[in-house]
């Protein structure tokens, strides 16, 4: 149950308005004026806190400055409660970082519409998103409550691209935000010798090429269907409109990045310093987790043997030497060149 903390110095206000809280399913602390209410949020962290600007012992202003002082207290939701309408004081409470004004008189439902908004975007803030395509879908549900990624998506042109036809290429500027109705899709970089280095890996249901329209520049790495695919094409204006318009979504997306950046330092050192049998193991395991969640039973990694390598970072000569080590050691299987993982334990345990 989340907790208000209801500060407002009318007994009769005071009073309703926790009546209405209370049936809405709220629990609620109550307080007469700012001075009890700075004690009471600092004592039970409440969730939301209502508050009435002019009041005795302590104003609604002194009552914002002092939780905004308080490390623990800065996200917490903070809504006004005034019966003044000046510009003036509206404009204060923002830049003190108030999140609403509710004016007085106000209906139940304007009220609990306003906490339920706070509410969401409070969450929204606190949670934590994976640095990669599911991430970022979860990161747009949790947003919207409706999936606008995935509505987005929807009644749009669908390219089909075959085995190895490249969707977009390193170097080019993107125009569109794409998403995978059917396939399996790799995004990589190549050296100046040709050698592959894949960067990402997409599922059905996941996007790709939303970093590129996020920082304004050209696509770093080519996409690849490795399978047939059909791919949704988004218009970028419709992406940014989505961005533009829900602030809380914006900064989950500065966030989402941060880390994914962190988890491209840990591939490169990966890379640079894992053995060639803690790569492969690394690469296979990474696999199974992405595309094993949507099958029942025994999962056959059916991939080339030159991706499979570009995944490890490994020429594919070292890797099919790998393969055939792990096959011998019963932790892997290999039929009709697709590979099952027999001892999941034991081959995640060569990553440690």
């Amino acid at each position: 149950m989340q907790t208000i903390l209801l500060i407002e110095d009318n007994t009769d206000i005071r009073e309703n308005t926790a009546e209405i809280l209370d049936l809405a399913g709220y629990k609620v602390l109550t307080a007469e004026n700012g001075k009890v209410g700075v004690e009471l949020a600092l004592q039970q962290k409440p969730d939301l806190v209502i508050c009435d600007i002019m009041m005795p012992v302590l104003d609604g202003f002194g009552v914002l400055h002092m939780l905004q002082r308080n490390d623990d207290m800065q996200d917490i939701p903070f809504i006004f409660l005034t019966a003044k309408t000046e510009r003036a004081d509206f404009r204060k409470g923002m830049e003190m970082g108030a999140d609403d004004y509710i004016t007085k008189p106000f209906s139940g439902t304007e009220l609990l519409h306003a906490i339920e908004g706070r509410l969401k975007k409070s969450l929204l803030k606190k949670q934590e998103f994976a640095s990669n395509p599911e991430g970022l879908n979860k990161l747009m549900q949790a947003a919207t409550g409706k999936g606008s990624l995935q509505l987005l998506s929807e009644g749009r042109n669908t390219d089909k691209f075959k085995k190895k036809q490249v969707i977009y290429m390193e170097g080019n500027h993107p125009a569109s935000l794409f998403y995978v109705q059917k396939g399996k899709v790799k995004t990589f970089k190549r050296n100046e010798d040709g050698k592959e280095l894949v960067v990402e890996l997409y599922n059905e249901g996941d996007f790709l090429g939303y970093i590129a329209l996020l920082e304004g520049t050209v696509y770093k790495e080519t996409a690849e269907a490795m399978e047939e695919c059909e791919i949704a094409v988004i218009p970028r204006e419709d992406f940014e409109e989505l961005l533009h318009n829900n602030h809380e979504v914006a900064v989950q997306f500065i966030r989402l990045l941060a880390r994914n950046i962190t988890g491209k330092e840990q591939q490169l050192l990966g890379l640079a310093y894992n053995s060639l049998r803690k790569k492969v193991a690394e690469a296979l395991m990474h696999l199974h987790k992405k595309y094993s969640g949507r099958k029942e039973g025994p999962f056959a990694i059916d991939i080339s043997r030159d991706n499979l390598a570009a995944i490890a970072g490994t020429a594919t000569e070292s890797l099919i030497r790998t393969l055939g080590d792990f096959r011998e050691e019963k932790l892997i299987d290999i039929k009709d060149g697709a590979i099952v993982i027999l001892n999941e334990k034991k081959l995640g345990a060569l990553l440690y």
